[in-house]
């Protein structure tokens, strides 16, 4: 079987001239990779005592959902701000031109619960951040982050550095 990263199609010069863009769709359009990604996943997760698992909108719910699955652990989305339908709790964030909201249910997790949160990539840091506090709110512990890709030249893992993280592929670049 290949490594991971084999899977991963890197367009150059998208969406602007000197930004190569890794397209994590690749990953999901093969089958082994697919079971590649899910698998790298989970073995971080191995040795973690945790109670649920979070995914952002949407990619973190392509990748989260087989792992909670897999582990038998309930699946808590973390959506855009206005998608889901009963109380939430919100917080906003900063993009690199403007802002974001995303939200949670308010009953999403009780005190004291332990928190995975699962997404495709961390670049700035910024969305899994929100999330992190959006459950640190509401009495919840983050214990740990996974990532299938993590563009290090973004400085992220920085933005996170309080958190347990790891990722599967790990760019220099941006």
């Amino acid at each position: 079987m290949k490594k991971l990263e084999e899977y991963v199609v890197s367009i150059p010069d998208f969406p602007e001239k000197g930004i190569i863009f890794r397209d994590v769709t690749s990953i999901l359009q093969d089958a082994d990779g697919l079971q590649l990604s899910i698998d790298s996943l989970q073995k971080f997760l191995e040795g973690v005592e945790f109670d649920v698992i979070a995914g952002t909108e949407s990619r973190g719910f392509i990748f989260g959902v087989p792992v909670a699955y897999n582990m038998h652990k309930p699946f808590i989305p973390v959506r855009k701000k206005g998608k889901l339908p009963r109380e939430t709790v919100s917080k906003k964030y900063d993009l690199e031109y403007g802002t974001a909201e995303i939200e949670i249910h308010k009953d999403a997790i009780q005190p004291g619960q332990k928190v995975v949160i699962i997404d495709d990539l961390i670049a700035t840091g910024g969305t899994v951040k929100a999330a992190a506090e959006l459950f640190e709110e509401l009495g919840g512990e983050v214990v740990k982050m996974v990532f299938v890709m993590e563009l290090a030249g973004l400085k992220g893992r920085e933005k996170l550095a309080e958190y347990d993280i790891d990722s599967a592929i790990i760019y220099e670049g941006k």
